[in-house]
C-alpha cells in the first residue's frame, strides 16, 4: 500500500498495520507523519519504542538481535529503523525483508529514510513493505501550491492571513516547510483580531526561502524568468559554486533542444521536471540555441579565469534568456548599432 501525507490521517483513523516506510527529504513532513504512526501505535498499546540508527554494516547485527530479543514484560514495542541511505545494500536489503516477513503481532516496524530514488524503488525490502504494511511517500511542496499549502496550515492553527500576506510569506519560505512552519507559529501569537496583514509578515518573517539549483533548471524551463533570477541570486548569496549553477543552466539548454528536437527524455508529465519541459516547448522555437551555446561559453571562460567579467552576470543573462526575457538579443542588437 502506498501513502501520502494527505491520506495517512485518514488511514490511520481506520486501521494500524504492521509496518511502515517513511521516505522524504522534507525534514517537517517526514516528522509529522512518523509523530502520527507513533501517537496511533501507543493508542494501540504499543508502549515501548526502540531505534535503531543505520549508518555501519555492523549497525544490523544489533537490529537482528533486538529484533529477536523480547521484552521482559512482553510489552507491545514499535522497533524504529532510521536509515542513513535509501540504498541499504545486500545485508541491510537482507535483513528488512526478513524483518518484514516475520509479521511479530506484538512489534511494529517504523523504517525512516531519505527519499528513494527510482531504482531503490523496486528493492526487495521496499516491495515487502508494500505487501505487509504501508509506504508513505513525502514530496517537496511545489511552488505553485506552497500558497494553498500555507493556507490549509493557518486554518489548522486558527489563523487569518490576507492573499497578498500569503503570498508574500511563500515567496520567503519556499523550499523550507520547516521555517514556513515555525513562522506560522510565530504569526500566530503576533495575530490581531483582524488577522494577520502583509506589513506584519513583512515586519517579522525573515527571507527562509532555499532553493538548489535543479529547482534553477525547472524555473527557466518553466519560463519563470523572475523566480529564476531569484533562485540564482539566492544560490550566488549562500556560496554555491559557479560551475554547479552552469551545469543546472547548460543541463536546461540541453534539455530544451531536445524537446525542441522532438525528444522528452522520459521524464512523466505529471512531475514538476515534465510541467517545466512541457512549457519549454512551447518557448523552444523562439530561442536562439547558437546565442545561448555562446552565452555559456562565456560564463564558463569566466570561471576560469580564461576571460575578464563576473561568471554571475552571464549566469543571469543565460538564465533569463532561456526563460524567454531575451536580454542577449538586446546585446546584439546594441553590439550592430556600435
Amino acid at each position: 500500500m502506498k501513502l501520502t501525507a494527505d491520506t495517512l490521517t485518514t488511514h490511520l483513523a481506520e486501521r494500524l498495520l504492521p509496518a511502515y516506510l517513511v521516505s522524504g527529504d522534507e525534514p517537517l513532513l517526514a516528522g509529522e507523519a512518523a509523530d502520527a504512526l507513533r501517537a496511533r501505535a501507543r493508542a494501540t498499546g504499543f508502549s515501548e519504542r526502540e531505534v535503531h540508527f543505520i549508518e555501519r554494516v555492523g549497525d544490523w547485527d544489533a537490529l537482528r538481535a533486538a529484533a529477536a530479543s523480547r521484552s521482559l514484560f512482553g510489552a507491545r514495542r514499535v522497533l524504529e529503523i532510521r536509515l542513513a541511505s535509501g540504498r541499504p545494500g545486500a545485508t541491510g536489503n537482507a535483513t528488512l525483508a526478513a524483518l518484514l516477513a516475520m509479521r511479530d503481532p506484538d512489534t511494529l516496524l517504523l523504517i525512516l529514510a531519505p527519499r528513494l530514488e527510482r531504482d531503490a524503488q523496486g528493492a526487495e525490502w521496499v516491495r515487502a513493505v508494500e505487501a505487509h504494511g504501508a509506504w508513505v511517500q513525502l514530496w517537496p511542496v511545489a511552488p505553485e501550491r506552497l500558497v494553498a499549502w500555507l493556507r490549509s496550515r493557518c486554518r489548522r492553527l486558527g489563523l487569518e492571513l490576507s492573499d497578498q500576506a500569503l503570498e508574500l510569506l511563500a515567496a520567503r519560505t519556499e523550499g523550507n516547510l520547516l521555517a514556513a512552519h515555525q513562522e506560522l507559529a510565530g504569526l500566530a501569537l503576533l495575530a490581531r483580531a483582524d488577522g494577520v496583514t502583509t506589513d506584519t509578515v513583512r515586519a517579522s518573517v525573515a527571507d527562509s526561502a532555499r532553493f538548489d539549483v535543479f529547482q534553477l533548471g525547472e524555473a527557466v524551463l518553466a519560463g519563470e524568468a523572475a523566480r529564476a533570477l531569484r533562485v540564482l541570486a539566492r544560490l550566488r548569496a549562500e556560496g554555491t559554486e559557479a560551475t554547479l549553477v552552469l551545469w543546472a543552466l547548460t543541463r536546461a539548454l540541453r534539455d530544451a533542444w531536445s524537446v525542441r528536437a522532438g525528444g522528452g527524455g522520459g521524464v512523466p508529465a505529471w512531475s514538476r521536471h515534465g510541467a517545466a519541459l512541457a512549457q519549454a516547448a512551447q518557448r523552444a522555437s523562439r530561442l536562439s540555441f547558437t546565442a545561448l551555446v555562446q552565452c555559456a561559453g562565456r560564463a564558463d571562460r569566466m570561471i576560469k579565469g580564461r576571460s575578464s567579467g563576473d561568471p554571475w552576470d552571464e549566469l543571469a543573462l543565460l538564465a533569463a534568456e532561456l526563460a524567454g526575457v531575451q536580454p542577449l538579443a538586446e546585446r546584439r542588437r546594441v553590439a550592430r548599432a556600435s
